[in-house]
């Protein structure tokens, strides 16, 4: 079975620092382009981030620009999100999330495969 497992989120102070790591496993990893979605309390599931399998790809959501970075160890199949500067707007819980096409990542529904989610707090 295909598993995406996140990992890495906690409380910080704003201006802080975290990051998040996303193991995959039971599918080629090197099919499908990798991404973060969030999703506060009360609110819709936002786009964070995507990256291709050949990180000349990469999408940012306006609001994270400057601040995140994702990347991706294809050796090792993981994706990771470095999120600094980080806000209170940055509270909620991270999904990790795989699909074989970048587009799918703007859209923010119908993906291949989600993981679990890891709750990130950014105290003010």
């Amino acid at each position: 079975q295909v598993q995406l497992v996140e990992s890495g989120g906690g409380l910080v102070q704003a201006g802080g620092s975290l990051k998040l790591s996303c193991v995959v496993s039971g599918l080629t990893f090197s099919g499908y382009s990798m991404g973060w979605f969030r999703q506060a309390p009360g609110k819709d599931r936002e786009f964070v981030a995507a990256i291709s399998w050949s990180p000349s790809n990469i999408n940012y959501a306006d609001s994270v620009k400057g601040r995140f970075t994702i990347s991706r160890d294809n050796a090792k199949n993981t994706v990771a999100l470095q999120m600094n500067s980080l806000e209170p707007e940055d509270t909620a819980v991270y999904y990790c999330a795989a699909d074989r096409y970048m587009v799918t990542f703007r859209r923010g529904s119908g993906l291949e495969y989600w993981g679990q989610g890891t709750q990130v707090t950014v105290a003010s």
